[in-house]
């Protein structure tokens, strides 16, 4: 339903997500908000990308414009045919992808400097896009798709970039606690055996030529503010602490809930038929496991996983993408595996309608990677949460929920492997035993703040009420 405003002088922002679904969606996301809401917006991505996003409501199109730039060839580095996310390359291609998509700056300048919005908000990636504001005499805010923990945990730019870096994070030891500015107690850290990834993977250089901290560094230093997916309700404390941290204004603009769905007529035959099948379960009995697209889960896991699953005897469904090492849909799974468990247990492999899946009401628990979008998505059911996250910021939010005591994350070993008792233990444990009855609860008082549509359009609405006010304002 639109709520937009009663000015006369529509506010126009626009919009530079990097190119990877976990910060495409949820711009896409803070898009629709700020229409709902009677500002202007302007979402610049490249085609494929526009063309894989959800559709709008048709009586949004009028302040929806999708700006579609073309990615740029790299000559010494060629990408793949229609790879323009980085879901479409292996791990190794995504330097290139983004070296490809920094190419972007000058027709991103040209189109700024023609249509002069009133803000360029723009993810951490694009740190440039700042540049390209400044160059056109537009204010610029950089918008987070993480967590608030998350942004206090790397601390600020004197942390990420330069001397400051080889202070703060010179070992991968620095990573497996909090760091020195985080004064109340707090789980968000990484484990052992993620800290050298991170270590190499955030703060290391790479073929963009520029490592992930030095873009976070660049995007905090040129903002008049930074703007984060979050609320004051669930990360207070971290939303308080990290604007001390940056001395600027740190907004949250709600947990930007995706519109629960009406259950809709299922064409698909075979989900039709799962869909049936969940109608037949007891409320909240029913696991949903699924991991997302960017996850690369190799067979050890995925055995593990299933086995886990079985052996947790609670009847679940797992939304599976099709492993690259798998010749077919049944080389994915144990052998055996689907004669045995397909009475009480269903597999889909491939894409699955998981807002629908999730909002059903025989979905009790969640099984998935902690991703601040999936949490959003699945904290505002009231399910229980098990978490087993598997790369970037999904360790930071597990340890913020498990602080939180919103979840169980499955326990792992010094390599960070996992067993098939971890897995089925930490489901028991959440779903049915008397241990868990705490942490249910606690679940039920977080949905009603996640799914509280009424809470996070004021958020949105304070949001947009300073971006109208503009530069000067922020600081009051």
């Amino acid at each position: 339903m639109e709520r937009e405003s009663s000015s006369t002088t529509t506010t126009h922002v626009a919009l530079l997500p990097f190119v990877a679904f976990g910060h495409l969606i949820p711009f896409h996301q803070l898009a629709i908000a700020l229409a709902k809401s009677g500002v202007q917006v302007s979402y610049v991505s490249t085609p494929r990308n526009i063309e894989r996003l959800p559709k709008p409501s048709h009586n949004l199109s009028h302040l929806l414009n999708f700006v579609s730039l073309p990615l740029p060839i790299l000559d010494s580095h060629p990408l793949p045919d229609g790879a323009e996310a980085t879901v479409d390359v292996p791990l190794e291609e995504i330097p290139y992808l983004t070296k490809a998509f920094d190419l972007l700056k000058q027709p991103f300048e040209r189109f700024v400097s023609e249509k002069k919005p009133n803000w360029v908000i723009i993810d951490f990636i694009p740190h440039w896009g700042a540049d390209v504001a400044r160059n056109c005499g537009v204010p610029v805010m950089s918008f987070s798709a993480f967590s608030a923990a998350t942004k206090v945990f790397f601390g600020p730019p004197e942390f990420l970039a330069g001397e400051g870096q080889k202070r703060a994070r010179s070992t991968t030891e620095s990573l497996t606690s909090p760091p020195p500015w985080v004064t109340f107690p707090s789980e968000v850290a990484f484990r052992r055996f993620d800290a050298a990834g991170v270590l190499f993977g955030f703060y290391g250089t790479n073929a963009s030529e520029k490592s992930a901290s030095e873009r976070v560094a660049r995007s905090i230093e040129a903002s008049q503010a930074v703007a984060i997916r979050s609320c004051r309700e669930i990360e207070g404390e971290y939303l308080s602490l990290f604007a001390e941290l940056i001395g600027k204004p740190v907004i949250p603009v709600g947990l930007l809930p995706p519109e629960q769905p009406e259950r809709r007529e299922i064409t698909d035959k075979s989900w039709g038929e799962i869909f049936d099948w969940l109608d037949r379960q007891p409320p909240k009995s029913v696991v949903f496991a699924g991991f997302g697209s960017e996850c690369k889960l190799n067979k050890e896991q995925i055995y593990e996983i299933a086995y886990g699953l079985e052996a947790s005897n609670l009847p679940f469904l797992w939304a599976l993408r099709k492993p690259s090492w798998a010749i077919d849909d049944s080389d994915a799974l144990p052998p055996g595996f689907s004669q045995r468990t397909s009475n009480k247990h269903k597999v889909c492999i491939g894409w699955a309608p998981q807002m629908e899946i999730l909002s059903h009401p025989s979905i009790g628990g969640s099984l998935f990677h902690s991703g601040w979008g999936s949490v959003i998505e699945t904290l505002q059911f009231g399910h229980v949460l098990v978490v087993l996250p598997l790369f970037g910021d999904q360790a930071l939010n597990a340890g913020l929920l498990v602080e939180k005591g919103l979840a169980i994350e499955v326990e792992r070993g010094e390599d960070g492997s996992f067993s098939r008792e971890d897995i089925a233990e930490s489901l028991r444990q959440a779903m049915v035993s008397e241990k868990g009855e705490g942490m249910r609860a606690r679940l039920r008082e977080a949905a009603a703040v996640a799914s509280d549509r009424k809470l996070h359009d004021h958020y949105v609405d304070e949001f947009v009420e300073l971006l109208k006010k503009g530069v000067g304002k922020l600081n009051q």
